[in-house]
């Protein structure tokens, strides 16, 4: 059960997406799967984590298009996938994500009002037909997370952002988690503890 699977935890800022990753480990390890690769977007390699630092940081007054936002994520991810999800899925592991796919989607999609049909033929080109085995949604009103982001110290360029892209940013990951059966949406909103056990109900129901 679980085992060279990939399972993947979205949301915006605040949803709680780190707890749901170690929800996630404990409850594999309690259930003998120990080989896990933990990974996150942008991010996960040496150049994914340099994009990262390039498209979150508030420390340049350099514009950055949202086309070349798009793309470098992307670029992001074509590293992560190629050196790290594939082949410690070929190895037998898991590998949990913190954000994947749907969060281009959402964000530079819905936040950025990118149209769907340019994200796709990149994401097609990128990464074919690749996809998750599971992908949780941790949802929350923008309000809250960024209340809770705010919290955690100096905000990025993201969480800069005003509320209406949050809002315009869960309208989108919502419809993805409609459309998609490989997406379960968990009420983020709730205590860590009852979030905790929404996330350990999808993985006790969900057979991949």
């Amino acid at each position: 059960m679980f085992k060279d699977r990939f399972i993947v935890i979205e949301g915006l800022e605040g949803a709680g997406k780190s707890t749901a990753v170690n929800v996630i480990k404990k409850f594999l390890n309690n259930n003998g799967i120990t080989e896990i690769v933990q990974c996150r977007e942008p991010g996960g390699t040496k150049l994914g984590e340099t994009i990262r630092d390039l498209v979150k940081s508030n420390r340049s007054n350099e514009k950055i298009d949202c086309r070349t936002e798009l793309l470098l994520m992307y670029a992001s991810r074509i590293q992560l996938v190629e050196n790290v999800i594939k082949p410690a899925l070929e190895e037998g592991k898991t590998v949990i994500c913190d954000r994947f796919y749907y969060s281009t989607y959402a964000y530079q999609g819905g936040g950025r009002e990118i149209n769907l049909d340019i994200i796709d033929s990149i994401h097609k080109a990128s990464l074919g037909d690749f996809k998750p085995d599971l992908t949780i949604y941790m949802d929350i009103a923008p309000e809250i997370g960024l209340k809770r982001a705010a919290g955690r110290g100096e905000l990025d360029r993201f969480e800069l952002e005003k509320i209406e892209f949050f809002e315009k940013t869960r309208k989108m990951y919502l419809k993805q988690a409609e459309d998609s059966p490989e997406v379960v949406t968990v009420d983020a909103s709730q205590t860590q503890e009852n979030v905790a056990e929404q996330v350990r109900q999808i993985l006790s129901e969900r057979e991949l």
